[in-house]
């Protein structure tokens, strides 16, 4: 990966499932070094999630590519000694355990920093380090119904449901990354050392929560469930046509008046009371009748207008769009022969974003095992291979 952004940057990831490795995944696919620490036996339980491709997660081949796994008993002591020999030549640590884990390991940050000042730590959990819910274990669900959104995630008087994706952990991943590479920053730009960054799950989706607390504090307003529309804004929703809904975002004041003239509703389109978003948002839903009207009379095709798009829920619906950023999917290259286990060479996944221009991450890789790189991206430590009781090839 030499000519990366990131490249040269040693990270060592700890995690498991969804929040710690997404985190090392953001900075494996623009260049870093990441060897992935996975538990004897089954391995990261992410592996036997969802859909399997020859007994292992297509989920968990997205997850790990650009990685390297070694498998380490963290609970016996020869596996904490070879995680503090790791952690000892790295530039970055990730774990998303429950917090006193890794303290209960030999592994806290104490111990590491003193063994490499200048090791960046990036700690994910539900609710943080400290505070009176830190040991209590945290999930997506509960980190998006603390920030509110399952609140606001739903049809005006029914259960609130979830977006279909563990937003509550990949938000946390994403904004731990961030975090790393200020760090990062700080330690190589600055002159500064290592440090701790405690991403908490709930305060990673608190952070998208818009205008929701300040509307709160200064006029006591709480935003409730709408559906598909956005409060406050108009029009923007979902409608209605003969083969399913295409959602319309015709906001904007010079867009609004276009998508009138679209409809044959000029009369709204001059209406002065209508030029701009806090009259449409008055008037939201006389706007949304005239739309729908329009839109259940046509098929999807022809009702698209932009800004407009039919909702992607059907198989293959990430290809049935003429997309021009074609660079956005990509088919992981086939693995090292003699790998312990074939990955899934025939699946696409999401490329790297955002994308760099000038630094574009490279093609993705296929995650590798020991077995299959008999030289490592690190020294591999020399006491290594006499810990046969606390490693052992992931299946």
């Amino acid at each position: 990966m030499a000519g990366q952004i990131l490249a040269g940057i040693r990270v060592l990831e700890l995690g498991q499932l969804i929040a710690g490795p997404f985190a090392a995944k953001t900075l494996a696919d623009f260049g870093a070094q990441v060897i992935k620490i996975e538990p004897p036996g089954q391995g990261d339980p992410l592996r036997k999630w969802r859909l399997l491709h020859e007994g292992t997660s297509v989920w968990w081949e997205a997850q790990s590519r650009n990685k390297q796994s070694v498998c380490v008993d963290l609970r016996q002591p020869e596996g904490q000694d070879l995680a503090r020999q790791l952690a000892a030549q790295a530039d970055v640590l990730i774990e998303n355990f429950r917090p006193g884990t890794m303290e209960k390991w030999g592994l806290s940050w104490e111990a590491l920093h003193a063994l490499n000042p200048r090791l960046i730590m990036l700690r994910i959990s539900g609710y943080g380090q400290t505070g009176p819910k830190a040991q209590e274990p945290g999930f997506a669900a509960i980190g998006e119904a603390m920030a509110g959104l399952r609140y606001l995630n739903g049809e005006p008087g029914r259960a609130p449901v979830r977006a279909g994706l563990s937003l509550g952990d990949t938000i946390a991943g994403l904004h731990g990354a961030m975090g790393v590479l200020l760090a990062l920053y700080q330690r190589d730009a600055r002159g500064g050392q290592g440090q701790v960054i405690d991403a908490a799950l709930y305060e990673s989706i608190f952070n998208l929560s818009e205008s929701l607390l300040p509307e709160y504090s200064v006029f006591g307003a709480v935003r409730e469930p709408a559906g598909a529309a956005l409060p406050g804004i108009a029009p923007s929703n979902a409608y209605p046509c003969r083969d399913g809904y295409v959602l319309i975002a015709g906001n904007g004041d010079a867009i609004f008046q276009r998508l009138m003239q679209r409809i044959e509703r000029t009369d709204l389109g001059d209406d002065p009371e209508l030029a701009h978003n806090d009259g449409r948002a008055r008037r939201a839903h006389e706007l949304d009748a005239a739309i729908g009207a329009w839109t259940a009379q046509r098929d999807i095709g022809r009702a698209c207008s932009r800004p407009c798009a039919r909702p992607a829920c059907r198989p293959g619906a990430s290809t049935a769009w003429p997309i021009s950023r074609k660079t956005r999917t990509t088919r992981p290259a086939a693995p090292s022969p003699g790998c312990a286990r074939p990955a899934a060479s025939t699946s696409t996944c999401r490329r790297s974003f955002p994308a760099c221009p000038t630094t574009p991450a490279p093609s993705a890789s296929a995650p590798r095992c020991w077995a299959s790189t008999p030289t490592p991206c690190w020294r591999r430590p020399a006491s290594t291979t006499r810990r046969a009781p606390a490693c052992a090839p992931v299946e």
